[in-house]
């Protein structure tokens, strides 16, 4: 079966367990120890967990009481994101020295569109194990890498060898590649929607492949035309290197519930002042404010308000906060609160252009990777 796809050679790059390798690195006691990046504390969270604490279970996301369970030897560090993004910076100054087009997802991963490279070099897989081995060499750390014919199936090889490993998928074999994986794996798939998908006997890509357009939309709305097309290798996602930033956000969790508003006022003082820290830092304002309330049973509630201008100043984002926070009754006792300002100033007016016809090549020919 021949499938035309756009003619891009695209790494993507993701460090290996990043925050704590960057504190084994810094602190040599801690290495080979399990270790969990924030968490500490009853209503900690585990911002990041070393692959010693990964066997036990741990991984990021979890609560720190829990972790702490799996792993009774479990070492937890305070987080030092000043010193993630410094090291940051470094490795991206290694992924400049090959292309430009160059797309930061996080702190710890990126794409990059080596079609055309300062290198010369017509082979991406040989860029992506020249980028690993610098980032090794000369800044201490270990990364993992995939490289394929879009950004789709790049991130969902990146995983395959973790860590400190790297995995092609050719043009000629993607479709194999896709049918074969499990729908876990198909990155935009939650665990919310695999199992949906289990429930209706689609555990591969291949299952995934054999439904049609209107089934999938039918039941799974708008993400239903994604699944569709990247199930066959179509994915036409340009690397972008100037990801323009929609929002900035700030929350905190709270070591005891709070239940009544005014308790909660000192603390929205806080982060409304964190969030002016960061929009005035980055020189962007923003119309729209959010307040995030995470209540003690874990259920989430956000209250948006829209202003006529665009605002930075922290007493105007608490105001906004305070509005929100007594615009109606809680519904029970708080463990979090966040602040996000939306609708910024950096979000240029869209118009609407006929799109530029793709080039592409079919799988069945030959393309260096």
């Amino acid at each position: 079966m021949s499938v035309d796809l756009p003619i891009r050679k695209i790494i993507h790059v993701d460090m290996d367990a990043f925050y704590a390798s960057v504190e084994q690195m810094d602190s040599p006691q801690l290495k080979g120890k399990p270790i969990a990046v924030g968490g500490g504390g009853k209503r900690g969270v585990v911002s990041a967990a070393s692959y010693e604490a990964r066997k036990f279970g741990v991984k990021s996301a979890m609560a720190g009481a829990l972790a702490a369970k799996l792993c009774p030897e479990l070492i937890f560090v305070r987080p030092n994101f000043e010193r993630y993004s410094a090291i940051s910076k470094q490795i991206r100054h290694i992924f400049y020295d090959y292309t430009n087009l160059v797309e930061p997802l996080s702190l710890d991963e990126a794409y990059l569109d080596v079609t055309q490279n300062k290198k010369g070099n017509p082979s991406a897989t040989l860029i992506a194990q020249e980028i690993r081995e610098r980032i090794l060499k000369e800044i201490g750390l270990t990364a993992s890498a995939g490289i394929s014919i879009n950004k789709f199936i790049a991130k969902v090889a990146s995983d395959y060898n973790k860590p400190n490993g790297q995995k092609t998928v050719n043009p000629e074999e993607v479709l194999e590649f896709l049918e074969q994986l499990d729908i876990r794996k198909f990155y935009g798939v939650g665990k919310v929607t695999a199992e949906k998908m289990y429930q209706k006997g689609i555990f591969t890509g291949l299952d995934l492949k054999q439904k049609s357009l209107d089934y999938l939309e039918t039941h799974f709305g708008k993400s239903g035309r994604y699944y569709y097309h990247v199930v066959r290798g179509i994915h036409n996602s340009e690397v972008k290197p100037h990801r323009t930033r929609k929002s900035l956000a700030a929350e905190r969790t709270f070591s005891e519930n709070l239940s009544s508003e005014v308790f909660m006022l000192e603390k929205l003082e806080h982060i409304a002042q964190e969030v002016s820290k960061r929009l005035n830092k980055s020189n962007v304002a923003g119309k729209t404010v959010t307040l995030k309330i995470k209540y003690s049973d874990f259920t989430l509630q956000t209250r948006s308000k829209t202003l006529p201008y665009f605002i930075n100043d922290k007493d105007v984002i608490l105001d906004t906060a305070k509005d929100l926070l007594y615009q109606e009754t809680l519904s029970n006792s708080v463990r979090l609160l966040g602040i996000s300002l939306s609708n910024l100033n950096t979000e240029t007016k869209k118009t609407t252009v006929a799109p530029k016809p793709n080039k592409t090549v079919s799988v069945q020919l030959k393309f260096e990777f």
